[in-house]
């Protein structure tokens, strides 16, 4: 077998996640943008009202939820309230859920999730609860950290997820 460079691998692997992105947007259930120019789309829309900053001049630091053609990003979500990292695990997977339910897809069709916990030794413990979410037949890839600042706004834990429609 010949020896391919990193780049290689990468352009490869990103043809091959071009196709299987191609196939689920042809599935009957999807509901997804497929026809047209795609355009990036925050959820729910925004209204008139919501593109007008309300302090003048200032913007949105970011969008909780956005949609580009079938593929749905999620920002991530973490439970601002005192807890077992079990209760914040539950709290974040439960919100996160309901986000991807208002753009019409699941936690079945969740493709990527990245864990971020406070402190690595929660890991088993997120885990007990992270393994009751119904990913379907395929749970999704994941990759878990523990960032040297901790998480913003003293969660224990906080999710992000990249789905499909």
């Amino acid at each position: 077998m010949e020896n391919q460079s990193r780049r290689g691998l990468l352009k490869n692997a990103a043809k091959a996640a071009a196709a299987v992105t191609a196939g689920a947007a042809l599935a009957p259930s999807a509901k997804a943008q497929v026809s047209g120019k795609l355009e990036k789309k925050s959820v729910p829309p925004k209204t008139q009202a919501d593109k007008v900053p309300t302090t003048p001049g200032k913007k949105p630091l970011f969008s909780s939820i956005i949609t580009y053609g079938n593929m749905v990003f999620l920002a991530g979500v973490g439970a601002h309230f005192k807890g077992t990292i079990e209760e914040h695990t539950k709290h974040v997977l439960d919100e996160l859920e309901k986000n991807l339910i208002k753009t019409g897809s699941s936690m079945e069709k969740v493709l990527k999730v990245n864990v971020y916990l406070n402190d690595l030794k929660d890991y088993a413990a997120m885990n007990s609860v992270y393994a009751t979410a119904n990913w379907g037949d395929t749970p999704p890839v994941r990759t878990t950290v523990a960032p040297a600042g901790g998480i913003p706004g003293d969660s224990l834990v906080e999710i992000d997820m990249i789905a499909y429609i």
